[in-house]
């Protein structure tokens, strides 16, 4: 082979490679602090009972039986297994973590209690890896403050659900270095990916709240999103 068929060659080569690896889409950094992630565990189980906080929590986003639920960064559970009975045998529950070790024990849990209507999925930080147009409710509780790139996991996460879904935060109202987030600076940030506040209200005791999230309007595009800035209360 001479030189000159060679070079073309290498240069079809390399014009391959470039259309098999499209660019990433690039998104904002949060202009806020993330908080480290905080392990579940089942000795808070009990005490987190009688506060009562899941009751209410399920019974506010409206959850019956039929629905298909999915609990991003779910832990051990806590959530999981008691959404499971709520959306009955016609319904479903993806327990969603990105840490391998906390969804192995989640799995164990799972088949442990014979949750039949319970599939458990290891996802990224940046994208829970949801299948698209699938869930009634999203529940996102005491985790959102952890998500170290909130727009491109909002942005990945909305497309998860139905037309008429929803997107359901507990978490509580102050600085996310203190494990939590102003409702202000949730509302800028869902918002930033067309998502709108439809309800907001403390639940518990302390300092929790409760919000849900509506689509509105199309997906932005990822270099369209601006971030929201620190200091909204």
């Amino acid at each position: 082979m001479s030189n000159r068929a060679l070079i073309a060659l290498l240069l079809i080569s390399a014009m391959g490679a470039c259309r098999q690896a499209p660019e990433q889409p690039r998104f904002p950094k949060a202009d806020r602090p993330v908080a480290p992630i905080v392990g579940d565990s089942f000795s808070t189980e009990d005490a987190r009972d009688r506060v009562g906080e899941a009751e209410q929590v399920i019974q506010l986003a409206g959850v019956v039986p039929g629905m298909s639920v999915a609990d991003i960064g779910a832990g051990e559970g806590y959530y999981t297994v008691r959404l499971a009975p709520v959306v009955g045998r016609r319904g479903r529950v993806l327990a969603e973590d990105i840490v391998p070790e906390i969804e192995d024990r989640l799995v164990q849990r799972v088949h442990r209690e014979s949750l039949d209507n319970v599939a458990v999925k290891l996802g990224e930080p940046d994208d829970p890896k949801l299948p698209p147009h699938s869930f009634d409710r999203i529940f996102m509780v005491h985790m959102y403050h952890e998500v170290e790139s909130p727009y491109a996991f909002l942005w990945h996460m909305r497309d998860a659900l139905k037309p008429d879904g929803e997107v359901i935060v507990v978490d509580a109202n102050r600085e996310p270095k203190r494990h939590g987030i102003p409702p202000n600076l949730l509302r800028c940030e869902f918002a930033a990916v067309g998502l709108k506040l439809i309800r907001l209200e403390p639940i518990a005791e302390g300092e929790n709240y409760f919000a849900s999230f509506r689509m509105a309007g199309p997906r932005p595009e990822p270099g369209q999103i601006r971030a929201c800035k620190e200091g909204l209360k």
